[in-house]
């Protein structure tokens, strides 16, 4: 009977190293896995299959599987080609069976199936730029217009020419940026232009894209742009990537704190891109990034740069002391996803399950853990959507009389869940989503903010229209701002 074939999987390792290391299949058993052969970069696309050895699955003593693969495209050497081609493959395995999941008998090199994950997003190319710098691009501020200059410069184009090191290249991009400027603008205005670039591309990317420019949406930014300035200006620490008082670059752009610039990521998201480019302006993802930054510059500039009069301005009604000790927030929809016990759901990072001498890899999946069968036990698929708040799950035999490795399987209760991840105190019913929430929610408080913005609709197209909204409190599901975290 055919399975599923294994996905095109990406080589992610979150905020490691641009490469990780391929191992020998003769030299990997329980006693270790020897010393690396060579490396593959992160963001490589590949195809995994099972090495089976002496009639088992290659794996280390806990169980993990190191697997062999078929090199779609290294992404130390991807095109704009390859992009097309990760597409057109992800398509193509979706609906692809196949007997089992063996690898060739010659396989040799094998990775450590942790570092896979199956994602649909391809790498991103932006189109060529002009080699002209656009010095007068528009703009409401003198440090507005210097990062519209920079977007179209040809230092920026040549941030974005390859897929690894994104968050590094850009940084260079600015440094030459500002060499080649020197004179058109004072120094102090100059750097503060490559901090505010940074933050607004931070507060774009860490938000919910698809709010777009309504009030919701405008709000959010405010705030993730307010925890970078407290970060910065307010106690500076390093282990949150603040290096000197009033180190914003630094602090938007930590990986561990934001973790929108890992390696990955700036491959396929945009983040480092030059997208207020005015000829990008008629593609329409684009073009509404552009408008999002529009209507979030102005607030943004007076929350990193001006003073308290400023914060009270931007968030009217906020206590002055609750904005300054803001330098925490969460999205609880992106948490951690819980079920009861009872539920038996299990996430499988890496295993192997087998029926017979047929083998199938498990990476980055959900199953619903059913009886034990000899030293594992059968399963299914769990598939999770999300149904008005609660998070409906259906299963799929995929894999029938199969067997998972019971190694990988723990079947432990889910800690710090909570009802759509927000306080226990707030009161939704009773079949609302589970989300994990972070250890140190219980140290701060949560705080509400208000923010009085020119609202557009999600789309960005409708007129600007002034709106008051809200943002974060203890039983907002969207987003929690807490202050006071030390």
């Amino acid at each position: 009977m055919a399975i599923p074939a294994t996905p095109l999987m990406t080589v992610y390792q979150f905020d490691g190293p641009t490469s990780v290391p391929l191992y020998d299949a003769g030299r990997v058993g329980s006693d270790g896995r020897g010393a690396p052969i060579g490396t593959l970069a992160q963001g490589s696309a590949v195809i995994p299959c099972v090495v089976v050895r002496d009639g088992r699955p290659l794996t280390d003593r806990d169980g993990t599987p190191y697997v062999g693969f078929e090199l779609v495209f290294d992404a130390s050497r991807a095109t704009p080609q390859d992009a097309d081609r990760y597409r057109a493959i992800v398509a193509e395995r979706r609906t692809l069976r196949v007997a089992d999941h063996r690898c060739p008998p010659q396989t040799r090199q094998v990775i450590d199936a942790r570092v896979l994950v199956a994602r649909d997003a391809a790498p991103r190319f932006e189109a060529p730029a002009s080699d002209s710098v656009t010095r007068d691009a528009g703009g409401s501020s003198a440090r507005d217009r210097i990062v519209r200059a920079f977007h179209a410069s040809p230092q920026c184009a040549g941030a974005n020419r390859g897929l690894l090191g994104r968050r590094d290249a850009l940084l260079r991009a600015w440094t030459d940026f500002t060499a080649a400027q020197a004179g058109h603008w004072p120094n102090d205005t100059l750097r503060q232009a490559r901090q505010l670039d940074l933050a607004m591309r931070t507060a774009l990317y860490e938000g919910h894209l698809e709010r777009g420019c309504n009030a919701y949406g405008a709000c959010e930014r405010n705030a993730i742009a307010l925890s970078i300035r407290n970060r910065a200006r307010e106690r500076c620490l390093r282990g949150q990537g603040c290096r000197s008082d009033g180190d914003i670059e630094g602090v938007a752009t930590t990986v561990s704190q934001y973790n929108i610039w890992d390696e990955y990521l700036t491959q396929t998201t945009g983040l480092t891109a030059c997208f207020l480019r005015p000829d990008l302006a008629a593609d329409p993802r684009t073009a509404r990034v552009q408008a999002m930054y529009a209507q979030n510059v102005g607030d943004v500039e007076r929350i990193l740069f001006g003073d308290a009069d400023d914060l009270r301005a931007v968030f009217p009604g906020t206590p002055l002391d609750d904005l300054r000790g803001l330098r925490h927030y969460y999205h609880p929809p992106a948490m951690g996803k819980c079920f009861a016990p009872a539920e038996r759901v299990e996430y499988i990072t890496a295993a192997v399950a087998r029926r017979g001498e047929q083998v199938a890899l498990l990476v980055n999946t959900r199953i619903r853990v059913d009886d034990r069968d000899g030293d594992g036990f059968r399963f299914r698929l769990a598939r999770v959507s999300d149904d008005a708040g609660r998070d409906a799950i259906s299963y799929d035999d995929a894999f029938p009389g199969f067997v998972v490795d019971g190694r990988k399987v723990s079947l432990e209760a889910p800690k710090r869940c909570t009802p759509h991840g927000v306080s226990r105190r707030c009161q939704f019913a009773a079949d609302a989503r589970l989300r994990r929430t972070p250890p140190w929610i219980e140290d701060g408080v949560p705080v509400t903010l208000t923010c009085r913005v020119p609202a557009r609709g999600a789309d960005c197209r409708a007129a600007p229209e002034p709106q008051t909204v809200r943002v974060g409190g203890r039983c907002d599901v969207e987003m929690q701002p807490v202050a006071g975290v030390p």
